[in-house]
Parts: structure tokens; sequence; C-alpha cells
């Protein structure tokens, strides 16, 4: 069986899969392209059942996501010490700057996890894009894309509430907003 048969015979199971065990479609169909790439790269001559094959692929791949969302997740709730405001502000500056935090914070809520994650690790602690691609476990270019599509979406949802920066400069106010929760 060549590498297309794989795919047209088992794409759906595979798809589907990945679907019940982590209960969102865009990481179902990363996965789902992760599990493809890793079986086109395995050798498969001698496969008794290829289809418990690749779904055991799927599983795997599956579990490992799963358990590295866990972990990011735990890292995050760990961290909420770094969010805590300064000693030396006076008290209407902390107000101010947790209120926008708080807003923020609700922008970010409405991202894809991936994506949170990204811009999460970038802008409130400051990561390189290597350093975010290992952490992630993703390729730096990927960690780019997020990075560049959670700008854009966080573009879109403050255009759309009218709270757009007027010179159009949104990484700029997205690091001024974190800035503020450090």
């Amino acid at each position: 069986m060549d590498d297309r048969e794989l795919f047209e015979t088992y794409n759906r199971d595979v798809y589907r899969t990945c679907y019940y065990m982590v209960h969102n479609a865009a990481d179902a169909e990363d996965l789902c392209q992760d599990v493809f790439i890793a079986a086109f790269r395995s050798r498969r001559e001698e496969l008794g059942n290829p289809k418990a094959w690749i779904l055991k692929i799927a599983v795997n791949h599956c579990l490992n996501h799963l358990s590295r969302r866990r972990k990011l997740k735990l890292k995050v709730e760990d961290n909420r010490h770094l969010l805590a405001g300064d000693a030396n502000k006076p008290v209407d500056r902390i107000v101010e700057d947790r209120e926008t935090a708080g807003e923020w914070a609700v922008y970010l809520e409405r991202l894809p996890v991936k994506i949170r994650a990204a811009i999460t690790l970038r802008y409130m602690h400051d990561f390189s894009l290597s350093d975010i691609s290992e952490m992630l476990s993703v390729p730096v270019g990927t960690a780019k894309s997020r990075l560049h599509k959670g700008l854009r979406l966080m573009k879109k949802m403050l255009e759309k509430e009218g709270h757009a920066e007027e010179e159009g400069n949104y990484e700029e106010a997205g690091r001024r907003a974190h800035a503020s929760v450090k």
C-alpha cells in the first residue's frame, strides 16, 4: 500500500479518532496530519493490520498532545505570581493595570488554545521564538505563524468592539498591556 492509498483509506478514521480524543477540530486536523507524516516516514512492509497500526499512531499522538497541553496549563497556573502588581506603583496605576490585564485576559480567552499559548509565552513572559517552539514542541515557523495569527485575531476583536489603536500598532499595544501585568 503506497502513501496515497494509505491516506485515502484511513484519513477519516484517523481524523475521527483524533477529534473524539481532543474535542477540537483544529487540533484534530493538525494531529491527523502529524499521524500521516509519521506513518509515511515509517517502514510498513510487513503490516498485518494497517488500520490498527495507524490508529495506534493516532492515539499515541493524541495522548502526547493532551499531555503537553495539560503540562502547559499547569505551568501557566503555577506562574500566576508573575501577574502580581509592583508594590512601588501608586494605587491608581495598580488598579488601572489590573483593569487592562482583565480586559486582555478576556480577549486571550477567546483565542484558540495553541495560539493563546504562543501569545502568552511571547508577550507575558518575553520568550524568544526558539524558546516558544521548544516549549510547545513545534517548529519555529509554526510558533511565528501562531503569534502572527493571534495578533491578527486580537486586532479583529479590538476593531469589532471599537477599541482599536489609532496608530494601528496592535503588537505594541499588546506588549504595553502585558507589561502592565508583570
